[in-house]
C-alpha cells in the first residue's frame, strides 16, 4: 500500500524561497513525477498505470487537453500528468469510517490540499438537514433524495446542473439531454470561468468558437506567439511540440508578465539532450507585458503592419494579404482606421514595453509567412478579454494566417475534455439548430430560454431563484470567484450534489442537505451490462479519441458517470420518457450512435473512433477557408483599446497556479520553477515595487482588492516574495485569492470572472 495521507494540515505560508529557475523538466521532473506516483500508487501500480497514459489503447490523461502526436513515446505524459494520474489511481481511501471520525465542521477547517490527499471516495454519502456528519447511503436512496427534491421544484429552472471539463463526451451528452428533458438550460460549466472569452470572440470573428490549428501546424509554423500562458506548469507536453517546431526553424515570441522557465529552456526528459545536455532554448523574444496590455500591443502591431504595407517595395512588400482580405473578410476598412489611430505612447504605457521590443517583434512578424498565436487564461480573464482576442484575430487575418498550414488561432484549453463537453451541448445558451436536432432525435421539446452560466447560477442560488445544485465533477466552491458570496449561495440551496472521485472543498460547503456520489476515474475499468466500455474525449485541437481504463475500481460501490446520469434520469423522468436510458447505461456505443445523429462532425462515430489515432472534427475556417459567421466571412473588428490601471500605491494582481497544482487540485506545496517550496500563501511582487510600498522580501501582507463600486475584499497573511514580474504587477495562487474577485467583476460579453486584473493594495499583516 502507498503511504498514509497526511494526518495534520501543513503550514502553507512559511515557504523556503530560492531564485526562480530558467529551465523546465529534465531529470528533476522525472524524479518528482515518480516520487509522487509511488507515494500514491506504489511501485508496481505506478509502472502499470503510467505506461498506459495517452496511449492509443490506454486512457486519456485526466489533466490537460493538449493533443497527442500520432507517433507516441512509451512515456507519453508530463510531470503534472503523472501527478494527476497518481491522484486518481491512489491507493488511499476515504471510507464511511473517515466521515464518522470527521464531522463536517472539522472538514471545513481543512485546506484543499489536505482534503484531496485523503484518497478516493468509496461510497455514496449523505448529509441530512441538521446533521453533523455524512453517513453512507445506498444508490437507490440517493437517487430518491435527488428525485424528490427535483420534482418538488416550482420550475425546472430552479435546478442548476454544473459540469467539470473532466466529464467524457458520452456522460456530457447524456447529462445535457437529461437536463433539457427535465426542462432547463441551466448548464453552466468550467468553460464559463476560463475560455468563454475565446469562444465568444472566435464565434463572432471566425464562426467557430474553437482553435483552427492541428498539432502538425505547429511543426510547420515560421512564428509561434505564446501569450498569457505558462505551458511549463499548465500543459508541459506543449513544450515538446514547441521544441519540435524550433527544430523545424520556427521562432517563438513569449508575451507574459512573468518569466516562465518552460518558455525559456526545455530539457526534454525523452531524449539525451534534455537529460544530459542543456536542453533547447525556446523563446527568441520575451515581451514582459503589464497585465491586460495585450490588446494594446496587438493593435499597435496591426498599425505597424498596415504602415509597412504602405511601402511599395522592400520590407513592406506583401505585409498584408490583400487577396485573402478581399475574398474572405468583412469590416477591413473600419478595422484599418482604428488600427492606424493606435498611439505609441499609450501603447507603451499600457504594456510597459520598450519601443525597441515592439520593433523587434514586428520584424519577426513580417519575416514570417505562417504565424500561430497561442493563448490561455492570461488573455481570457480580463474585463476586455473578448476585444483582446478579437484583436489577435485581426492580427492573423491581416496577413492571411487563418485557413492555411502552419497558421491560425490556438486557444489552449486546460481541462482534459472541457472542449468536448461544450461540443456535446453543455452550454447555457444552446444554438437553435442543436435543440432542433435533439427534438427530432428524442421526441421532446427542449427549452429554448437561455439558462444560467456560472456567475448567474451563483446569483440565482444566493437570491433563492435556484434551490438544487448538481455538479458533475469539479470543485465548484473553490473554483468560483467571490469566495464568501459563493459559499453563502451554496449554503442557501435546498440540496447540493457532487459527483466526485475525491474529497474537496465543495463537499464541506453544503446546502441544507448534501450528497457525495463517488464515480469511476479515467484509469479504471468500466464494466456494464453490455461488457467492457470505453468513453471518448476531444482534445484542445478538436481531435476525438477513445479512452479505456484498466485498473480495478477503487470500490465496488462506484458507478460510472453515464450510469449515474441514466439512473437519475429514470428516477426523475419516469416511464414517460422515451429516451432509452437503460440501454444507454448498458452500452455506450448506443450513446455514440445518438451523438452521431445529433451533432455534426460525428457521423459514423463508432466506426471512426475505432481508429487508434482518433479523428479530427470539421473546422470550416481551417478546412476550406469558409466562415459560418453572420456575414459569411471572417470579421475584422474595431473596438476601443482598453487596459487596466492601478492608482498610486496599488498593484495589478493576477491569480495563477503553482507547479504542484492543477486547477483547484493541489498535488503538493511546491512551485519548483518559481523557487517556492512548502508554501502557497505568497504574493510575487517586483523588488522595486515592493520597496516603494515598504515591503521587505519575506515580510507579510494582507491583500485587499479595490473595485469601482467602493467595495473591498481581503485575503490575509501572504508572504511577500521579491520576484521579477512586470512592474506594477503582482501574482498569487488561486483558489486562495478567489476571495478578492467580486462576482460582478466579469469580462464583457463572455461574463468570465476578471481574475487576471485585480487592483490590490498591500497592508502590513498585524503581528500574531
Amino acid at each position: 500500500m502507498a503511504a498514509k495521507p497526511p494526518a495534520g494540515d501543513p503550514i502553507q505560508d512559511a515557504p523556503e524561497v530560492t531564485p526562480p529557475q530558467h529551465a523546465a523538466a529534465g531529470l528533476p521532473a522525472v524524479g518528482h513525477s515518480l516520487r509522487i506516483a509511488q507515494q500514491q500508487m506504489g511501485v508496481r501500480r505506478t509502472a502499470l498505470t503510467l505506461l498506459r497514459v495517452n496511449q492509443k489503447n490506454g486512457f486519456d490523461c485526466p489533466g490537460c487537453a493538449w493533443p497527442e502526436p500520432d507517433k507516441r513515446h512509451a512515456a507519453e505524459f508530463c510531470e503534472n500528468g503523472a501527478k494527476a494520474v497518481a491522484e486518481e489511481a491512489t491507493l488511499r481511501r476515504v471510507t464511511p469510517d473517515f466521515f464518522a471520525a470527521h464531522p463536517v465542521a472539522d472538514l471545513a477547517t481543512r485546506s484543499g490540499y489536505w482534503l484531496g490527499q485523503q484518497g478516493r471516495l468509496t461510497q455514496p454519502m449523505y448529509l441530512d438537514e441538521g446533521a453533523e456528519r455524512y453517513e453512507p447511503v445506498s444508490w437507490d436512496r440517493a437517487f430518491d433524495i435527488i428525485g424528490d427534491e427535483l420534482t418538488a421544484l416550482d420550475s425546472p429552472d430552479e435546478a442548476v446542473f454544473y459540469t467539470s471539463g473532466r466529464t467524457s463526451n458520452e456522460a456530457a451528452f447524456l447529462y445535457q439531454l437529461f437536463a433539457r428533458e427535465f426542462g432547463t438550460n441551466n448548464l453552466p460549466d468550467c468553460s464559463n470561468m476560463c475560455h468563454e472569452s475565446s469562444g465568444s470572440a472566435l464565434t463572432e470573428t471566425l464562426g467557430v468558437g474553437k482553435g483552427s490549428v492541428l498539432l502538425e501546424d505547429l511543426y510547420q509554423a515560421d512564428l509561434i506567439i505564446v501569450a498569457g500562458q505558462n505551458p511549463g506548469t499548465n500543459h508541459p507536453r506543449m513544450l515538446s511540440a514547441l521544441e519540435k517546431a524550433k527544430a523545424g526553424g520556427a521562432k517563438i515570441i513569449s508575451i507574459n508578465p512573468l518569466p516562465e522557465a518552460g518558455l525559456e529552456r526545455f530539457k526534454n526528459p525523452q531524449n539525451a539532450r534534455g537529460i544530459a545536455g542543456g536542453g533547447t532554448a525556446l523563446t527568441d523574444l520575451f515581451l514582459q507585458i503589464r497585465l491586460g496590455g495585450d490588446q494594446a500591443l496587438f493593435r499597435l502591431l496591426n498599425k505597424l503592419i498596415l504602415e509597412a504595407s504602405d511601402s511599395a517595395s522592400g520590407a513592406g512588400e506583401g505585409a498584408i494579404d490583400e487577396e485573402f482580405i478581399g475574398e474572405h473578410t468583412h469590416g477591413f476598412e473600419e478595422f484599418a482606421k482604428a488600427a492606424r489611430d493606435a498611439d505609441w505612447d499609450e501603447t507603451l504605457r499600457a504594456t510597459g514595453l520598450d519601443r525597441a521590443d515592439v520593433d523587434r517583434a514586428l520584424r519577426m512578424v513580417l519575416d514570417s509567412q505562417r504565424t500561430i498565436v497561442c493563448w490561455a487564461m492570461g488573455l481570457t480573464q480580463h474585463k476586455h478579454s473578448v476585444p483582446t482576442i478579437r484583436e489577435v484575430v485581426n492580427f492573423l487575418l491581416l496577413r492571411g494566417n487563418v485557413g492555411r498550414p502552419g497558421a491560425g488561432v490556438c486557444p489552449v484549453r486546460g481541462h482534459s475534455n472541457v472542449q468536448g463537453d461544450r461540443t456535446m451541448g453543455i452550454f447555457e445558451r444552446p444554438a437553435p439548430a442543436f435543440l432542433d436536432a435533439l427534438e427530432r432525435e428524442f421526441g421532446f421539446a427542449p427549452p429554448r430560454e437561455h439558462g444560467f452560466d456560472v456567475v448567474r447560477a451563483i446569483r440565482a442560488l444566493r437570491d433563492g431563484q435556484a434551490k438544487v445544485f448538481f455538479a458533475m465533477g469539479g470543485n465548484f466552491v473553490a473554483a468560483s470567484p467571490d469566495t464568501e458570496v459563493t459559499e453563502g449561495a451554496m449554503r442557501a440551496a435546498r440540496l447540493t450534489v457532487h459527483v466526485s472521485t475525491k474529497l474537496n472543498r465543495s463537499h464541506v460547503v453544503t446546502g441544507a442537505r448534501a450528497l457525495i456520489l463517488p464515480t469511476l476515474g479515467r484509469t479504471e475499468a468500466d464494466l456494464q451490462g453490455g461488457g467492457p466500455q470505453f468513453v471518448t474525449v476531444e482534445d484542445s485541437m478538436g481531435m476525438v479519441h477513445a479512452s479505456r481504463g484498466r485498473l480495478e475500481p477503487a470500490s465496488s460501490h462506484l458507478l460510472s458517470e453515464p450510469a449515474i446520469v441514466c439512473r437519475l434520469a429514470r428516477r426523475v423522468l419516469g416511464p414517460e420518457s422515451r429516451t432509452p436510458w437503460e440501454e444507454f447505461e448498458k452500452d455506450y456505443a448506443r450513446i455514440r450512435d445518438r451523438i452521431a445523429a445529433v451533432i455534426p462532425g460525428f457521423e459514423d462515430f463508432n466506426a471512426r473512433v475505432s481508429d487508434p489515432s482518433g479523428f479530427a472534427l470539421p473546422h470550416a475556417p481551417r478546412d476550406s477557408r469558409s466562415f459560418p459567421t453572420t456575414t459569411g466571412k471572417a470579421n475584422f473588428t474595431a473596438a476601443p483599446v482598453e487596459y487596466p490601471t492601478a492608482p498610486e500605491g496599488r498593484l495589478l494582481l493576477q491569480t495563477l497556479r503553482s507547479h504542484d497544482q492543477y486547477n483547484t487540485t493541489i498535488y503538493g506545496l511546491d512551485d519548483r520553477y518559481r523557487g517556492i517550496k512548502n508554501g502557497r500563501r505568497v504574493v510575487l511582487v517586483h523588488p522595486e515595487d515592493a520597496q516603494e510600498l515598504g515591503f521587505a522580501d519575506g515580510s507579510y501582507a494582507d491583500l485587499v482588492s479595490e473595485w469601482t463600486d467602493g467595495t473591498e475584499r481581503r485575503a490575509t497573511g501572504f508572504r511577500v516574495i521579491h520576484y521579477p514580474t512586470a512592474r506594477g504587477c503582482a501574482a498569487s495562487y488561486y483558489p486562495e485569492t478567489n476571495v478578492l474577485v467580486p462576482l460582478d467583476a466579469t469580462a464583457d460579453t463572455s461574463n468570465t470572472p476578471a481574475s487576471k486584473s485585480v487592483v490590490v493594495r498591500l497592508e502590513q499583516t498585524p503581528p500574531a
